[in-house]
This record gives C-alpha cells, structure tokens and sequence, in this order.
C-alpha cells in the first residue's frame, strides 16, 4: 500500500509528540505491566537495576532447542516489494528522524550478558528503540527478556535463536532459526500476561509475534530471503554501524557516528555486553545527533515514515565485508564445531 507524503508528515509530527513530549515515567514504565512482581515505583526500578548475572557467561549454557518450535500465531507473506533487507528509509522533506537498533544474542555454545546501562538510559531519556532478541537469549534472560517486552517505549524485533548465518545454513535450519524464536517469544508473552492477571494489572500491549528480523552478522542469501519473506519477517538491517570491537567509550567515536547518520539512518548497537563500551557511546552519540535535529523512532515507526531502500545482500558496511565470518563461528555460525553439528542433527 503507497502511503503519501502528507500521511508520513502526520505520522511523523504524532511520533514526536510523543517523543518530544514523552509520558511520565510512570507512564513509560508501568509497573504491574513489566515486572508483576514490582508493587512500588520503588520496587520497579529496582527490578531494572544492573546483577550479576546480566555479566557474560555469568548464567549457565543451554543449547538445547525449546520444548515447543513452532508458533501458535502465523503472520501473512510478504510482497515481493517488501522482500529484503532494509537498510535505510528513504524520509520526505525536511524529516530528520532515525531508529536506534541494539542486537542481544548468543551463540549455541555461550551466554552473553545484558547492558543494564544501555537499556537504563534509553529508559531514562524516553527514546523510542528497537531490541533484536536472540531466541536462545531470551530463554537465558528470561526476566529480563519479559521486562524489555513489556516496556512500551521498546520495538522487539526476531534475532535467529542462536545467531545462525543465513548465508551457509540450508534451508531447514533457518526455519528453525527464526521460528523457535518465535516461540520463544510468545512463551515468554504468555507468561506476562499470565503474571498481569494474576495481579490484576493490565495487560501490558505486545503484538503476538516479532515481525521484524535482523540477519546475524548481517549474512543473507536468496534462498534465505524468500524463506523469510514467506514467514512474514521484513528485514532490518543497517546503514551505520556504530560500534568497533575495541573500547567504545572514546569521545571521539560518538561525533565520527553521528558524522555518518543520515536523515532515515538505521543505526546498529549491541545490548549484550558484546563489545564494551556501548552506553558510553550511545549517551554521545544521542547528544551529537539532537544538537544537529535528529530523532528517535522505532524501525517500524520509521518504515512508515518513508520508502525503505533494501537490498538482496546484507554487509556491514560495503557489500562482501562480512563473508570472512562464514568461517569464524563454527560450521553455521553457531559457535557449533562439525562434531556438534552432526550430534545435533
């Protein structure tokens, strides 16, 4: 369906309603809609603070597939037209927004953490984002999975259950990928609704099922693009990628990201605890991107927003620069070695 300029420009001028104006902190964080648990403003903020076992590795391994792995909620295909991985939107006029994304995922053979500090500040400033879920993740962060679900100001998107590379897996496991996070989601979903009744809160509103979908290491083939698009997955990707692998808490990284974004930009970070640094450079690169006008909608918000610009390959930053990892993370991208694989199957 074409959407007109004047209908973008409306949407557009809702959203910072809402984002330039934001609701309460009671509003933004509800606390029988998050963490049922939490009886007090007090006690729901607490329940966001940073623990121990949000560090890496902290919480023990398991790579075995969930009990259920096929999900309840099926969404429709997708048009051809909106087949593809996502990089940037393409806004009308004078519109100066872009989506912050954050990945949380793990290997079949690790945990990572959880970046209490990101996810805080986000919160704090009421700045709409998008969290990619990895299924495995969210079994392993359960709670906080839940928490991040609920929260209305956050967008989650399907992540893979154990970050397979969409560019070497067949068929099958990319299904598998994608719809046992599914599952996993909507398990978790049940559960906070469960814990809402029984405390007799509202619900808090989530969809039934993610419907957007980030490529781990941003790898892609034909094959996996049609298989999403029949799942009803639009692709989100990136056009800036914010983090390097080295300390990101530099000042001087913050102004060379914003440096880069565009008007429609889709910027990539991690809340994982993989790479270091990250709240350090997300407070930067927030500063240097309201100085210069920008801000912040979910991915969704933003398809809406504009055109989005897609492309059949997905990279990091030019086309081919992530085919070195194909080899780097096991025989599908996994972590798993070839013996693990062939016990696994």
């Amino acid at each position: 369906m074409l959407v007109s300029a004047g209908t973008r420009l409306f949407c557009f001028v809702l959203c910072l309603a809402v984002t330039c104006c934001p609701p309460s902190s009671s509003a933004w964080s509800q606390p029988g809609s998050r963490t049922v648990a939490a009886t007090t403003e007090q006690d729901e903020e607490r329940a966001w603070q940073a623990r121990p076992e949000d560090l890496r590795r902290a919480l023990p391994n398991n790579s075995a597939p969930p009990q259920r792995r096929v999900p309840f909620t099926q969404l429709p295909p997708l048009t051809s037209q909106e087949e593809g991985p996502i990089r940037r939107v393409r806004l009308p006029g004078d519109l100066k927004a872009v989506a912050l994304t954050f990945d949380l995922c793990e290997l079949a053979t690790v945990t990572t953490g959880y970046d209490a500090d990101v996810i805080n500040f986000l919160r704090r400033e009421h700045i709409p984002a998008t969290l990619f879920m990895g299924g495995k993740w969210m079994r392993t962060h359960a709670e906080r999975a839940k928490q991040l679900m609920a929260e209305p100001g956050f967008e989650i998107g399907n992540h893979a259950w154990s970050h397979g590379n969409f560019g070497i897996m067949d068929q099958q496991s990319m299904r598998d990928q994608a719809l046992w996070t599914q599952t996993e989601y909507e398990t978790l979903r049940e559960d906070i609704l469960r814990r809402a009744e029984a405390a007799g809160m509202p619900a808090p509103n989530m969809p039934p099922v993610p419907e957007l979908f980030r490529l781990p290491y941003g790898r892609c083939s034909d094959q996996a693009l049609t298989l999403l698009a029949r799942l009803g997955l639009r692709v989100i990707q990136w056009d800036v990628v914010a983090e390097t692998m080295a300390d990101n808490s530099r000042p001087e990284l913050a102004v060379d990201v914003a440096r880069r974004v565009r008007p429609g930009s889709i910027l990539l970070f991690h809340a994982n605890r993989v790479p270091t640094g990250t709240a350090s450079l997300l407070k930067g690169v927030v500063r240097e991107l309201r100085r210069k006008g920008y801000h912040f909608v979910t991915a969704g918000t933003l398809l809406a927003l504009g055109e989005p610009l897609s492309t059949r390959d997905g990279y990091f930053n030019k086309p081919g620069d992530n085919k070195a990892l194909d080899a780097r993370f096991g025989v599908d991208g996994t972590g798993r070695r070839a013996s693990m694989h062939r016990k696994m199957d």
